[in-house]
């Protein structure tokens, strides 16, 4: 990245734009060229502290550190959007991102709607269960403890009846039962060391090489 294109204020400060590879936002703050070309040669996002007038690097202490994936700056070269795999909880209040609705906040009264994204935190759940396999634990800590035969028969289970809904007329019984088979090819993914989000690569993967790819 040429740090002599990009267009910092008159504090010599450029916002930047904190994105997870599942696409949820994390957090925004602020980067001088000091901050920004330790982020490019550490590899872990650094910020500029207005309050502190200090850097900072995010989770130094707390452990929650910003891998850095890409950074990129808008049309206008005044913002960044930096991608990174959290460490942690990105928010001061231990939320995943600061822009979780918080309780008592009148405007967060209705549910943020539901968002591709979401299925991130799912995944994140699910890990969890799954490095508490016990099979007398919840439903999903059962499956994993049961193993990947177990898993992948439910797999095969739900996409039949998948099938079976598609040929009726009720879209809300068909969503249903898609949304258990996702659920539990999920679990399967990560039970063999994957993820969701290492199909979408594929998937992005083909489509970019519009040679070979199916879309």
């Amino acid at each position: 990245m040429n740090l002599d294109t990009l267009r910092f204020d008159s504090d010599g400060l450029i916002p930047g734009i904190v994105q997870s590879r599942t696409g949820d936002i994390r957090m925004v703050a602020w980067l001088n060229r000091e901050a920004l070309q330790l982020t490019l040669d550490t590899g872990f996002v650094t910020f500029w502290s207005r309050s502190r007038q200090a850097l900072w690097v995010k989770g130094e202490s707390s452990g929650n550190r910003l891998k850095l994936i890409q950074i990129r700056p808008d049309c206008d070269a005044d913002t960044l959007l930096i991608l990174a795999d959290p460490e942690g909880p990105s928010c001061h209040r231990g939320t995943e991102s600061c822009f979780d609705p918080v309780p008592e906040d009148k405007l967060a009264a209705t549910p943020w709607p539901a968002t591709l994204p979401w299925l991130g935190q799912l995944e994140t759940l699910l890990r969890a269960r799954q490095t508490t396999a016990d099979p007398a634990g919840s439903y999903t800590q059962r499956l994993f403890a049961q193993g990947v035969d177990r898993i992948a028969k439910k797999v095969v289970e739900e996409a039949g009846e998948v099938v079976i809904a598609a040929k009726n007329d009720d879209r809300e019984a068909f969503v249903g039962e898609a949304a258990d088979l996702l659920f539990h090819l999920e679990l399967l993914l990560l039970e063999r060391g994957a993820s969701l989000l290492d199909v979408v690569e594929v998937l992005h993967h083909r489509h970019a090489d519009r040679s070979g790819g199916p879309v």
